[in-house]
């Protein structure tokens, strides 16, 4: 197994155990910090998807970016994975940074839903492409 397929297969990993901890804050009322775990299942996701292609950004923006242009633009994911990008990205700064922002259970299942659909996307294409070396 080659770097790619390494890094591939760890940020699948941790985009798993991120979005597993957004379940455990959820069970323990604490909303805010599923919100960001959610999220961040979501971006380690990505950064699998881009490990394949040895791309990587310290910047959030940079990793959203290039994953819409080279993978939902082209069609190989689904545009409604680009609403749940923008939508997480949208509540997780939120939930992070307004200091009078009130997190609902309800919003942050509605987030952990979107991690979820997400990475079972992103683990779906990462395991054909593992399995195609």
């Amino acid at each position: 197994m080659d770097k790619k397929s390494e890094y591939a297969r760890y940020r699948l990993n941790r985009a798993k155990e991120e979005y597993e901890t957004a379940v455990d804050m959820l069970e323990g009322n604490h909303y805010r910090a599923a919100n960001n775990r959610a999220y961040y299942s979501i971006f380690h996701a990505m950064r699998s998807v881009l490990a394949f292609d040895g791309f990587d950004s310290k910047k959030h923006s940079g990793i959203i970016a290039y994953f819409r242009r080279e993978y939902i633009k082209t069609g190989i994911f689904s545009e409604e994975l680009s609403d749940i990008i923008g939508a997480s990205f949208e509540i997780r700064n939120a939930s992070d940074y307004d200091d009078m922002y009130i997190v609902t259970r309800t919003e942050a299942e509605e987030q952990i839903e979107r991690a979820k659909k997400f990475y079972a996307a992103v683990e779906k294409y990462v395991v054909q492409k593992l399995k195609a070396e």
